[in-house]
């Protein structure tokens, strides 16, 4: 009889370990605001005071920092197909984002801290490019177009 308890237990226990595992997995996935498609020399991501790196496939959140260094380079895909592509030396913040898969309306504001960043605009430039900016240390930019680069020089942290 012990053993048959012991092992309901021990299957209780891992079912329970399985189900919170998944949820966690699949909110980490609702929050993504996109991923690393390419990543070359020295880069991290900043989240939540943790510096983790920033290989190819990781995900990138609201409010995560992306750090590259000399020798650094990452590519970004965001949800709504926003192309992100961060130069050596750059710091980029990723402030605001929210997209809806169905309307394509949303919401996307990035700040450049220092370095370079090219931009392929997605979806929610395409329908609201009201609600698209970006940051640098001394300017605002709203987003009309398709593709531009910010060159936010050696900037402030």
């Amino acid at each position: 009889m012990k053993r048959k308890t012991t092992f309901l237990n021990a299957c209780a226990l891992l079912t329970f370990s399985l189900v919170w595992q998944s949820s966690s997995l699949a909110a980490d996935a609702a929050t993504a605001a996109g991923t690393i498609k390419t990543s070359r020399g020295t880069a991290q991501i900043e989240r939540q005071g943790a510096k983790l790196p920033a290989d190819v496939g990781s995900a990138v959140n609201v409010n995560d920092r992306i750090i590259t260094g000399a020798d650094g380079a990452v590519g970004i895909t965001l949800r709504d197909n926003t192309l992100l592509s961060a130069g050596p030396n750059s710091t980029l913040d990723l402030n605001k984002f929210a997209f809806n898969t169905t309307t394509h309306a949303g919401e996307l504001n990035a700040s450049v801290k220092r370095g370079t960043l090219a931009v392929v605009s997605g979806k929610i430039a395409k329908t609201s490019p009201e609600n698209v900016s970006f940051n640098t240390p001394t300017i605002s930019l709203g987003v009309r177009g398709t593709e531009f680069v910010i060159d936010a020089g050696k900037g402030v942290e």
